[in-house]
This record gives C-alpha cells, structure tokens and sequence, in this order.
C-alpha cells in the first residue's frame, strides 16, 4: 500500500457518494478523515438537509454495518447496549447485543436522549468497548460515530455535556444548499435516485487505517504548532471560558495526517492543520456568555459566528512553521 492507494480510496468514496448527496464534497471529506483517524462526528443542522443521507450512503459506499438509533426521551442505556435475556433451553442468561454493535452509528437527534442513555456512549466511543452487568466486550472495528442533532429545537431536549462533545473528533454544521445545489436535488428527486445507485467499495478499512497512522510523517516543527494553537484557547480568557483539552490537540495531529494522505502527502504540512482547526475546535471551546453581550465585536453575531472569529485569531496569531 502507498499514499496513491490512500488517494484512489478517497476518490472512489467521493464519486459513490456524490452519486446521491449534491455539494457534500466537505462533508465527505470530514467523515472519511474521522473514519481512516478512528475519530466520531457531530452533525448540526436542521431537520431535511440529508443529514441522516449522507450517513446511510457513507457507510454503503464502504460496505460496512449500519444501525440509526433514534434516540428518545424514554430510551434506556440497555436499548443502546443490549441486555441479557433468559433463554429457556440453555436455562442460562444470554447476551443479546444492541444495536451498537455495528461499524458505523447514526446517533439519531442525540440530544433528545437523557443524560444517563448519552453517558452510556462514553465508554464506546473512546474506549471502543461497553460494559454491561460487568461484562466487558469488544466493539467491532472499524467503528464510528456519527450523532445528529437539531440547534433550533430545545423543548424535550438534553444538552450534551462538555465530556461528551471532546468525544466527538469534529462538529460540522451544515447549512443549507446553493440554490444550483437545490435544484440539482429536485431534479434527482424527480427521478427517483437513492442511495441504492451507490456501488460498495471492497477494501480493508483497517489497513488504510494502519498505513496512514504509521507512513504518513509529521514533524517535531507541527507538533509544537498544534500544541501552540491548543494552548491558546486556554490562555485567552478574556474571550474564552473553557479552552481545549489535550484529546483536541491529539486529535487535531491525527486527523492531520488523514488530510495529508488524502491530499498526496507522506508527511504533515501547517495548511493540513489550519485546514481542520475549525472543525476540531469549535464544540471545545466555551465563550464567555457576557461576550456575547457586551464586546460589539461579537454581540451582532450567533455564538457560532463568535467561535469562528474567536479560532480565526487564534490562527493569525501562531506563526506556522516554515
């Protein structure tokens, strides 16, 4: 295997999945970075931009296992995990697996769970295991993933705690498409295209996984880069009152390298951070409610907008290595 290899995979997943989903070709790069940096996503947007979509083709287009889990007020952390149940032939207690015992997750509107069922995420996705009455077991690999949640609706809602979102490798909002996009949506739906045009791609996600994370090269100069913007967030207290932890930092480097062999890389480059920084850091970092309120820098601006200028600066004021 070669970076050239790692190039073919990603364009192959890019054309599969462009077959269904119009103007993702961000999102489906962030996704494929996660997934090659056994990284989680996050996805933000409002209901009927093809969130769950891109999702279902995404893991089609790599011919791995998929379950939505529509999370619910009254969901249990047993409907995630699974439960024992008594089987009267063996006169035995049997483990009957949830449906988190898959490759890649659609946490369907997250944030609609209690606090107890989001908690029981934890442990998959950082550790890629789950225990349950003790029993400790083994999550298939790869395994990704990917949460949903509407910004707009709070009624019946539970914001994810701060040790949850470091979870998750990126947030990506999405937004609304062009008005060339849209039309090129409605002219698809009028003809009735769906994920089923996608053709699975037969490979070894692994492999790409274990090529990258040991051939791709990322010098001593980028890491103190990375370490440099991360500790910003926590030195600009002024604006920010939470920075990122040291998993952005570690996650930040990881993702990087994807994005290098993505792009025909063997080695790390500053532009492949300051490509992702946005991604990694905006659900980390906690801005100060009473900026939004008194600095008029930021109060005509959503907390979203705030946080981008915030990462911009922070950007600007970390001279990259040469």
């Amino acid at each position: 295997m070669n970076i050239n290899d790692v190039i073919d995979f990603y364009n192959k997943v890019r054309f599969e999945i462009s077959k269904v989903i119009v103007g993702g070709d961000t999102y489906i790069k962030l996704l494929t970075i996660a997934l090659l940096s056994r990284g989680h996503v996050l996805l933000e947007g409002i209901p009927g931009i093809a969130k769950t979509l891109i999702a279902k083709s995404f893991s089609r287009a790599l011919n791995l296992e998929f379950r939505r889990i529509q999370f619910t007020p009254d969901m249990l952390p047993a409907d995630l995990l699974g439960t024992y149940i008594f089987n009267q032939k063996t006169l035995d207690f049997e483990f009957k697996p949830g449906p988190i015992f898959s490759n890649i997750i659609l946490a369907d509107e997250i944030n609609r769970a209690p606090p107890k069922t989001q908690s029981a995420l934890l442990e998959a996705m950082q550790e890629r295991q789950v225990t349950t009455d003790g029993r400790t077991m083994k999550l298939p690999e790869p395994f990704m993933v990917i949460a949903t949640q509407n910004p707009i609706e709070h009624e019946g809602t539970y914001p994810l705690p701060e040790a949850q979102l470091d979870r998750f490798m990126f947030r990506i909002v999405m937004n609304y498409p062009s008005p060339n996009e849209e039309i090129e949506i409605l002219k698809r739906a009028n003809i009735g295209i769906d994920e089923s045009l996608i053709n699975p791609i037969q490979v070894n996600i692994i492999d790409f996984i274990n090529y990258i994370e040991h051939n791709v090269y990322v010098s001593d100069d980028i890491i103190t880069y990375i370490q440099k913007l991360v500790t910003l967030t926590r030195m600009k207290t002024d604006k920010i009152l939470l920075g990122c932890s040291p998993r952005a930092a570690v996650v930040l480097l990881k993702a990087s390298k994807v994005n290098a062999a993505i792009e025909g890389r063997d080695y790390v480059i500053p532009d492949d951070v300051k490509s992702l920084i946005f991604y990694v850091f905006n659900h980390r970092i906690l801005v100060r409610p009473e900026i939004l309120i008194q600095d008029s820098q930021y109060s005509s601006l959503g907390t979203y907008n705030v946080i981008s200028q915030i990462i911009d600066e922070i950007i600007k004021s970390i001279e990259p290595p040469r």
